[in-house]
């Protein structure tokens, strides 16, 4: 993985998409990639190239901000790692989250 990583890096530095674009730019290039995820997940086609295609804006948006996937990665984990919740219409609610108990209510109708 980290050599992958490194290899979009490098891609990216060649193709001035670092220093030539901003955060901004490459965030609207993510929502597009992850209309087109959308749009095969709802066509069952195969998604790994737009996962792909998502994980690599997502690297260029980390290069730019002087982070790595793996931190952001890390730090997400550990946000996340404690969460309890519950599945609401395939949807994860937080326990946290002021919707919460209504949602459980709703589940045990």
């Amino acid at each position: 993985m980290d050599d992958l990583i490194q290899k979009v890096d490098e891609w990216a530095e060649e193709r001035n998409l670092i220093s030539g674009s901003d955060p901004k730019s490459q965030t609207l290039k993510l929502m597009s990639e992850v209309g087109e995820l959308a749009d095969n997940i709802n066509k069952r086609l195969d998604v790994r190239d737009d996962i792909g295609d998502c994980l690599v804006v997502l690297i260029i948006i980390a290069n730019q901000k002087g982070l790595t996937i793996k931190e952001c990665l890390e730090v997400a984990y550990l946000d996340i790692k404690d969460r309890k919740g519950i599945m609401i219409d395939g949807v994860f609610v937080k326990e946290s989250d002021p919707c919460f108990y209504a949602a459980l209510a709703m589940t045990k109708e």
